[in-house]
């Protein structure tokens, strides 16, 4: 299967995340913890208890943590918890009407629906609390649908929150598609304990949860022991086992991350790698500086800064139950950030004046001289809300000229430019600044495909002072770049200490030769972390089972883990699919052909989820089936590129060239840039006799400067004995190969042709 089809399902399954914590709003106001159990969703599963009983004891926390932003991080609708404006109010984008109305207490939306015709639906439950409020309703089968309008509480008027074109009614990212669908996509970190429970065998769902919103035993864990003893203890003395879990900072990571879910289950004090796989700083989520782009929360940022190496926490900064700030302004920082060193710090040393203009170039108690603003600059998600980066990056407007990362100095003054903030900074510390190690060359390189990259990404695997997500991400991306043998380096980096380089490595090994992956990755089927063994056993599908020795035990867990992962996540279309190409790695043919096509039954419209089985097919030698599931993806997406040269290589394949090249032919009108569709539509037409007009169509494209683009007009020009055009492409050819002699040798014999007739 080609590597660009499993590729775009890899980005296909990043999009699912879009919505996970959509603003877990206020969480569980003690007006939400006396509400009766009206929510049919509710259910005291096993372990844990009634959330109505945590008031009793405990009253000021429950006071705190009303007025946190969890605490309407999900809530039956009624007009107490509904802020959008209901009254009969109209939205319209891109032709699309939504109209806002309630009636005897209820609230309703009528909008386009699946089928594309105007429906009625009554909003069910609110999601998040502020600067954005959304509303879930439910359109049968238990599925319940995130709204793509939602309410802006700071500005009060509705918004859509798509972008670009809208999708069409019932796809994947039409708001009644898969992509806003509560039970997948949100449910993990909105309510105290969900579980999906989706039915593979109807595609519905019968979940429950033990609160609507987040409640105590979210962070806590389960309460019933503790309820328990707490009922039979002799209230003149202390308990000595509270019946919970000691929480860490893995409880919060659990929803402020961008991660995929491997195990339902996960509680506090509950290893966090175990049940999640955190992203990587892949190009598409994360600058090169590792700055926030994609939405990606807090985890990934954070495990990037010194204070997370130093040991510093979430709880170090905010409070516990209302999770606001533990200080105003810089007071925060100056917590740790002192004159003196604060003694918790061993390795480490914070210490220094930081609260004064000397340090922060601006007048006191300005918006320049706040830290978070030079440190933690905001970037706005969901169109209303910004949040803030947690790698606590140091301004580095040189490198936003010439890599494009952002900077605090131009975010703040967007007037100026990264030269006018750079030579600021000159004349402030002078230009030692500027050559401060940063990891952004090592990862824009990579970005880049430069092979000058991978020694850079090599230093910051070795260096142990990195962050091991950073040391992760390099190892990971040294893989991407192609060319250089990395397998010992991969080997190398399987044996670190730190679970996120491990699993660095095994994502890795899935970019080199399949022979010598055992050899690098191999004992990682049997490492400790659940995250590491399922990249592990996913890299290894395809070597055969003879060969693992003592390790086939090992390889068996493993691959027990990515099953238990594909069930956990048996209603996302883009982890069947890709289950399906582990499972014909393992030549279990019929098994990978059902779990394409459950991918295909999970979201019909996804298109990529057909390529992936037309490929498979392709694969299989059954061409006919292949240009048939190719033909239906085109029937339900015609505008994409990718399908129609899809499509054009499985008719060759059938030796239907004719249609070939009229489809080749359109996957150049739809993606003009693309040189691979070019000369593959070039070579179909010398192929069907037709050269005169390849060479037509190359002669024009070669001003585009692409060598591969080139050379095939120099090959034609030579076989028509056009000598010279022929002259003129070879010519082109050696300015961007001066080093090819073949080039120089062939110039030379074409003048001689030419200048001799």
């Amino acid at each position: 299967m080609a590597a660009s089809v499993r590729s775009a399902a890899v980005r296909g399954t990043t999009l699912l995340l879009f919505l996970l914590l959509a603003f877990a709003g206020r969480s569980l106001a003690s007006d939400a913890l006396s509400t009766p159990a009206a929510d049919p969703l509710i259910s005291i599963h096993e372990g844990f208890a009634d959330e109505r009983t945590c008031t009793s004891c405990h009253a000021d926390q429950a006071a705190a943590f009303s007025k946190s932003h969890h605490a309407q991080a999900m809530a039956l609708a009624d007009d107490g918890t509904v802020r959008g404006d209901f009254d009969n109010t109209r939205f319209e984008h891109d032709g699309v009407v939504t109209t806002f109305t309630r009636r005897d207490g209820r609230f309703f939306v009528n909008t386009e629906g699946a089928d594309g015709g105007q429906a009625e639906f009554e909003v069910k439950y609110t999601f998040a609390y502020e600067p954005l409020q959304q509303y879930l309703v439910d359109i049968g089968g238990g599925r319940l649908q995130a709204l793509d309008i939602a309410w802006d509480t700071a500005r009060r008027h509705w918004f859509w929150l798509g972008s670009g074109t809208p999708a069409k009614p019932g796809s994947t990212y039409h708001w009644t598609g898969p992509f806003y669908r509560w039970n997948r996509t949100c449910i993990d970190c909105h309510s105290t304990d969900p579980q999906a429970k989706f039915q593979p065998q109807t595609n519905e769902y019968k979940s429950t949860y033990v609160a609507t919103s987040i409640g105590c035993q979210s962070c806590h864990g389960p309460g019933a022991k503790h309820v328990a003893s707490a009922q039979s203890a002799d209230v003149s003395s202390p308990m000595t086992d509270t019946g919970l879990p000691k929480l860490d900072a893995g409880i919060c990571f659990a929803c402020h991350a961008r991660r995929t879910k491997l195990l339902d289950g996960y509680q506090p004090g509950k290893p966090f790698l175990d049940y999640f796989s955190p992203a990587l700083l892949r190009q598409d989520l994360y600058f090169p500086d590792g700055q926030i782009l994609d939405e990606v929360f807090e985890y990934g940022s954070f495990q990037q800064s010194k204070m997370a190496r130093a040991g510093v926490t979430c709880l170090d900064c905010h409070r516990p139950h209302d999770a606001g700030l533990k200080a105003e302004g810089n007071a925060l920082c100056t917590q740790c950030h002192t004159e003196t060193k604060p003694e918790r710090f061993v390795r480490q040393d914070p210490s220094g004046l930081f609260d004064t203009p000397a340090h922060t170039r601006h007048q006191a108690g300005s918006t320049g001289a706040q830290c978070a603003n030079c440190h933690m600059p905001e970037r706005t998600y969901m169109k209303v809300d910004p949040r803030r980066d947690h790698s606590f990056v140091i301004p580095r407007p040189d490198l936003s000229a010439t890599l494009g990362t952002p900077n605090a100095c131009t975010t703040c003054h967007v007037d100026r430019t990264n030269d006018w903030a750079a030579e600021t900074m000159d004349g402030w510390y002078g230009t030692q600044w500027r050559k401060r190690p940063s990891i952004a060359h090592a990862f824009a390189g990579a970005a880049n495909g430069d092979q000058f990259a991978v020694k850079a990404l090599r230093a910051l695997v070795s260096d142990q002072d990195q962050a091991g997500i950073v040391r992760g991400s390099a190892i990971a991306a040294m893989s991407g770049t192609g060319g250089a043998d990395i397998t010992a380096d991969i080997r190398t980096a399987a044996a670190d200490a730190d679970p996120l380089v491990r699993l660095g490595a095994a994502e890795a090994a899935g970019n080199i030769p399949p022979e010598q992956r055992l050899e690098a990755i191999g004992k990682l089927l049997g490492d400790a972390t659940r995250a590491v063994r399922v990249a592990a056993a996913n890299a290894l599908a395809g070597t055969p089972p003879h060969l693992f020795g003592d390790q086939r035990g090992n390889l068996e867990t493993a691959v027990a883990d990515l099953r238990a992962y594909v069930e956990t996540n048996g209603d996302v279309a883009e982890t069947q699919s890709n289950y399906g190409f582990f499972l014909f790695a393992r030549q279990r043919t019929a098994e990978a052909e059902a779990a394409f096509r459950r991918a295909i039954a999970l979201d019909p419209t996804l298109e990529a989820m057909r390529i992936n089985l037309a490929e498979f097919y392709r694969a299989t030698g059954r061409n006919d089936r292949s240009e048939q599931t190719y033909a239906e993806a085109i029937g339900m997406a015609p505008e994409r590129a990718d399908l129609r040269y899809g499509h054009a290589l499985s008719l060759v394949r059938k030796q239907e060239l004719t249609e070939a090249i009229t489809e080749l032919e359109e996957a150049v009108r739809l993606d003009p840039q693309n040189p691979r569709y070019k000369t593959t539509f070039a070579v179909a037409l010398d192929s069907a006799g037709r050269t005169e007009e390849a060479l037509g169509r190359l002669d024009v494209w070669a001003a585009g400067g692409d060598a591969d683009i080139i050379g095939l007009a120099l090959q034609y020009s030579l076989k028509l004995r056009h000598l010279p055009e022929a002259l003129k492409h070879a010519e082109a050819l050696a300015r961007l190969r001066p080093q090819d002699p073949q080039i120089s040798s062939l110039i030379g014999q074409l003048k001689q042709a030419i200048n001799g007739k």
